[in-house]
């Protein structure tokens, strides 16, 4: 048995890998078709200068980057607030954020901002996209720096408090700096989710805030093209390096 587990292995991550390394592949040939015809970058120079791309790509970063910054601010103090207080209810409230079908969270959304949007001169836009994605990054905010906060002695913050320290200045000087990789992980796991959504994007996002994945999603509509093949293998890269990264950084 044990002499099969290394190529059971090695069959799920070719199942998983192996489309991915075909399109990196293919990001580099010079032909527009499947097959094989010599090794070429125009395919990424294209990308580069073509104008809906990179507006597609600026927003995708400054939504990702906004949202970031307040999933991890707000969550981290939500971790918290569940660590110091454990509530199975809002613990379970969480999770359920995690597990609830995009395309559901998406029609909720747009739902919601119709309804505020009749009472407020206001569109979607920009700020209805990032709004939208921290209601999903939060999420994953809370349930890594809790993870994270679990591996701590509480009895650290006690005994700042035993030595003058107020409940804050014990927060801050003695919990929040052993937070550090987790808050790093966690920031780094929000983006790349951020960056990567499609579905709820799509139903509360403007005329003036496609990301893109939007962009690509409509490319590929209109015939498949090589420079597809050459942003998207810049993404899988991206967000790899962002996932690894994050993982190590939840290792320490």
């Amino acid at each position: 048995m044990k002499h099969w587990l290394p190529v059971h292995a090695a069959a799920v991550f070719a199942f998983l890998y192996l489309p991915l390394a075909v399109l990196v592949v293919f990001s580099v040939n010079s032909s527009r078709f499947t097959g094989w015809t010599g090794f070429s970058l125009d395919w990424y120079r294209e990308a580069l200068g073509n104008p809906q791309l990179a507006e597609a790509a600026w927003n995708s970063i400054v939504i990702a980057a906004a949202a970031t910054a307040v999933s991890v601010s707000a969550g981290t103090l939500a971790a918290y607030a569940l660590w110091k207080r454990t509530s199975r209810l809002l613990a379970g409230a969480v999770y359920l954020s995690l597990v609830t079908p995009e395309i559901v969270m998406g029609i909720s959304l747009l739902a919601f901002f119709q309804w505020i949007f009749r009472h407020l001169d206001l569109r979607l836009g920009m700020h209805t996209v990032i709004l939208a994605h921290v209601s999903f990054t939060i999420a994953y905010v809370i349930v890594v720096v809790l993870a994270r906060l679990r591996t701590l002695d509480g009895t650290l913050e006690e005994a700042a408090q035993d030595l003058g320290a107020t409940e804050w200045q014990a927060f801050r000087t003695v919990t929040l700096p052993l937070l550090v990789p987790g808050i790093a992980a966690a920031g780094l796991l929000a983006f790349a989710v951020s960056f990567d959504d499609y579905v709820i994007t799509s139903m509360v996002s403007g005329v003036d805030s496609e990301t893109l994945p939007m962009v690509i999603y409509a490319m590929a509509r209109r015939g498949a093209t090589p420079v597809l093949n050459a942003v998207s293998t810049a993404i899988v890269l991206a967000i790899g390096t962002l996932t690894l990264l994050s993982a190590r950084l939840m290792r320490q």
